[in-house]
């Protein structure tokens, strides 16, 4: 229904150190996205076992509110070189960037740090695929699924880029977004997971709706993250059960007993 004009023909490719789980998981994702005409890019890195799987993984994105990481990401980075802590107004920004998604407050950040800051950031953390809009609009920012993996996982482990504090300041903010924009990556999340999200949504006039989720899974024995970027959605609502259908499979593969993959 619909498959044969399928924007993402291409199967999930997944390696693992547990046995039988590459497989499954990429049998999985491949399931959940039978039927959509979504053109959707994944990236997802469960550390535990040393799983990975990509889907279109270097595709371009426009990016959307997921660009909000990065802004908050820049705004550390630069603040640790000057050896500062962030102002009140700064703290108060961020919140509510990555909190509510707050469009004015990404732009005064955005316009505060500039373009060099910004792609040295960029280039300090490897994401050498992610390209600043020309015009300086923000949700433009050209993206990749690989790349805001890359992102993820500086958030998530110690790194020369960001510091304990910086991370700790992300990964608290992104555990703190507000209900009504929580689903995505975290739709079927084990309960004793701590759940980091960051959604973004944007529709052109050309491919639809963007709906795209960056999710980190923490806490207790788990230590993944999960990146699901899609375009040419008829709705924001198409979008999101796009993603939460692989995000329910990931996270069911991923926490299923060892002996019960195959």
């Amino acid at each position: 229904m619909g498959s044969a004009h399928a924007a993402t023909p291409q199967a999930a490719i997944c390696t693992s150190d547990q046995p039988g789980l590459a497989d499954k998981l990429s049998e999985d994702i491949n399931a959940a996205l039978d039927g959509s005409t979504a053109t959707t890019a994944i990236s997802l890195h469960d550390r535990t076992t040393n799983t990975t799987c990509t889907l279109d993984a270097d595709r371009t994105f426009d990016s959307a509110s997921t660009v909000k990481v990065t802004v908050l990401g820049t705004l550390l980075w630069d603040a640790q070189k000057d050896g500062r802590a962030l102002t009140q107004e700064e703290k108060d920004r961020a919140t509510a960037m990555i909190t509510k998604s707050d469009n004015d407050a990404t732009t005064a950040l955005w316009k505060q740090l500039g373009a060099d800051k910004i792609n040295g950031f960029l280039q300090a953390a490897g994401m050498t695929d992610t390209v600043l809009d020309g015009e300086g609009h923000w949700g433009l920012t050209q993206i990749t699924a690989n790349d805001e993996e890359k992102l993820l996982n500086l958030v998530t482990h110690a790194n020369p880029v960001l510091s304990e504090d910086s991370r700790g300041y992300i990964l608290k903010l992104t555990s703190e977004v507000i209900p009504s924009q929580r689903w995505g990556t975290p739709a079927g999340a084990p309960g004793d997971a701590q759940v980091h999200v960051k959604n973004g949504w944007l529709e052109r006039a050309t491919n639809g709706w963007r709906v795209h989720s960056l999710g980190a899974f923490t806490g207790g024995d788990h230590d993944y993250t999960i990146t699901v970027l899609s375009q040419d959605n008829a709705t924001m609502d198409d979008g999101i059960a796009n993603i939460e259908g692989v995000a329910r499979a990931v996270h069911r593969d991923l926490n299923a007993p060892a002996s019960s993959a195959r």
